[in-house]
């Protein structure tokens, strides 16, 4: 998997957008009329609250407000602060308000002192890593404010990133942002790290978001979870959605013990295909290519909420925060609030090979990037062209030296490397599964479209060859081969790649018109495939185990869940039913066999992950 391309190349932008978003994607919409539910994949996937739940606005938002004499604005990193200022300070004039705004921009350290202290985790400076902050947010902050003595005013308003540590008993309004929304921000330069004075390069910049950033804004966003009584949706400029907090935590404690989907978003890419671009409705087509869908990577993903048509996303790690025990059921402990499995396309459909890579082992992946676990993979093959390949695994011959001197060379001086000297090519077929544990050398070659189904770390990719090619941004993309070399496993070559990295389904139940198919996955994997095949319907019971599931053939599929209600998925649609949902029934609604590939986690997780180090 190759994502830090994603999260760095400067896109093309239209004028309209090009001074705070960059991309030809556009907005989630405000509204929607729920009336209009045409088949087919759908990009914006909501789970209703009920009506008079949301509201839109401003004005609405100031009218809440006004009903107390001192308020927390806090939220995310990338939200416009000084614009959401001022529509609320417009909203308060017309209002009569007298209001002391206390900004925590205002008592942030200098961005020099702030650097230094992050230094130790953002490696060096035109490394594509740094390691995970074990920073607090308050550190970032010299907090001594102290209101004036005598001063008159109607409503006092903390407002910024980490304003809830100013005041601990005023109510809170959170303000958050979709991760896709600040990167498409990022990319314009319209923001800022927290606590920088001026933009970095994009690569910089992504760098910081993840490994600091992100991590001090999460753990704030769960301490004070509680105290949330206003979530709002930050990513349109001119307005946003809002709701009451209990009314948000009531539909996460809902979707937490039924069936979800979270919020796709689609990335074009160097060697991106055209799967996605012809076949699912609503993408922008004058992106040149898609090569990525998060369908489910929810260190990136959003959940959307509607009532009365209007939408407000809230990230992923809401619900975990809130519902992780009745989402991960038995292996809540082990995973805490990371949710361990990702669904992802790589759509090389007409398009090119991805570079040829690796990742880390865990113990690697624990001691440079301070993650808690790695990036183990599998290819499973949703559709292909014909003659399309996986590269995977060593040929017998493999000379480690020779190899690493050839990729050098190539990186040097540009010389192309005949990688099939090195690495075996497999004919793709649909339906099959490539198994990719970390160190193995691996790529998807051009014309697949993969659901790659693997543990949930996502930039942690070791390119060694990427064909001579530059990024969309026209330069050349990054080359790891000192990384790759102290993970690689040159052990998987020969017949033991066939015999154990190229999955064999067996039939481990069936029925007079299902069965339960296997299809394993690697010893080192922590997680498991199934396939269910049936013409009507087949009953599940999740075990206390979560399922992230997808409809890999057929038109689509119905959730049926234990209390009788019932959801609709498309074809290529990505699901997940949460432990605490104990069983439900996947019923065919089109033609033809329905075929839906499960991923769970193994209930020998924990031996697996503790014999990796």
């Amino acid at each position: 998997m190759d994502f830090m391309e994603v999260n760095t190349n400067i896109l093309a932008n239209s004028p309209v957008e090009k001074k705070w978003r960059s991309g030809t994607q556009p907005l989630l919409p405000v509204k929607i009329d729920t009336s209009n539910t045409p088949d087919g994949y759908t990009i914006y996937p909501y789970h209703t609250l009920g009506a008079g739940q949301i509201n839109n606005g401003y004005t609405s938002l100031a009218g809440w407000i006004r009903k107390h004499t001192q308020v927390v604005i806090d939220g995310y990193v990338g939200v416009f602060w000084d614009e959401t200022e001022q529509y609320l300070a417009e909203e308060f004039k017309k209002l009569n308000l007298r209001v002391n705004w206390v900004r925590t921009a205002t008592y942030l350290k200098t961005p020099s002192v702030i650097q230094n202290l992050l230094a130790p985790f953002l490696g060096t400076e035109n490394s594509v890593w740094g390691s995970r902050c074990t920073l607090e947010l308050a550190d970032l902050y010299e907090f001594k404010y102290k209101e004036v003595p005598g001063t008159n005013y109607d409503l006092t308003v903390f407002i910024g990133p980490g304003a809830a540590l100013m005041n601990a008993s005023a109510p809170v309004v959170y303000l958050d942002l979709p991760k896709n929304e600040l990167q498409l921000r990022m990319r314009t330069g319209s923001i800022n790290n927290l606590g920088a004075d001026a933009t970095d390069a994009a690569a910089e910049m992504y760098k910081r978001f993840y490994f600091v950033d992100w991590v001090l804004l999460n753990t704030h966003k769960k301490n004070i979870l509680h105290r949330m009584a206003v979530i709002g949706d930050a990513q349109h400029k001119h307005t946003l959605n809002w709701s009451l907090g209990s009314n948000l935590l009531d539909g996460l404690k809902k979707i937490g013990s039924h069936v979800f989907r979270v919020r796709p978003w689609f990335e074009p890419g160097a060697w991106g295909g055209h799967w996605m671009k012809d076949r699912i409705n609503g993408l922008s087509q004058e992106e040149i290519n898609y090569a990525w869908s998060f369908e489910l990577i929810v260190p990136e993903n959003g959940i959307l909420f509607e009532s009365d048509g209007l939408l407000l996303e809230v990230s992923f790690d809401f619900l975990m925060f809130s519902q992780r025990e009745a989402v991960m059921g038995k292996h809540a402990g082990l995973f805490k609030d990371e949710f361990p499995i990702r669904f992802d396309f790589l759509d090389t459909w007409q398009g090119g090979n991805l570079s040829i890579q690796c990742h880390p082992s865990l113990s690697y992946i624990q001691k440079e990037f301070g993650e808690t676990i790695t990036q183990d993979e599998t290819y499973y093959i949703l559709d292909c062209q014909d003659n399309a390949r996986v590269y995977l695994g060593f040929q017998d011959t493999i000379d480690p030296e020779q190899f690493r001197n050839e990729l050098e060379m190539s990186r040097d001086e540009k010389i192309p490397v005949d990688i099939e000297r090195h690495v075996q090519a497999h004919q793709a077929q649909k339906h099959d599964l490539f198994l990719i544990p970390n160190g193995t050398v691996h790529s998807a070659g051009a014309g697949n479209m993969v659901l790659e189904i693997s543990a949930t770390p996502y930039i942690f990719t070791f390119k060694m060859y990427d064909w001579l090619r530059l990024g969309l941004d026209g330069e050349p993309r990054a080359i790891n081969i000192e990384h790759a070399f102290n993970n690689l496993r040159f052990d998987r070559k020969g017949s033991t790649v066939k015999e154990e990295l190229i999955s064999k389904p067996a039939i481990l139940k069936q029925g007079s018109d299902w069965q339960l198919v296997h299809v394993p996955t690697h010893a080192a994997h922590f997680y498991d495939v199934h396939r269910l095949e049936f013409d009507t319907g087949i009953p599940v019971e999740t075990g206390n185990v979560c399922h992230v599931l997808m409809l890999v053939e057929g038109s689509k599929v119905a959730v049926v869940n234990a209390d009788g209600s019932e959801q609709v998925f498309q074809y290529a649609e990505t699901f997940v039913i949460p432990a605490a949902a104990n069983n439900y029934t996947l019923v065919n609604k089109g033609s033809g066999r329905a075929k839906v590939v499960k991923a769970f986690v193994k209930d020998n997780a924990n031996d697996i992950l503790q014999g990796s180090h």
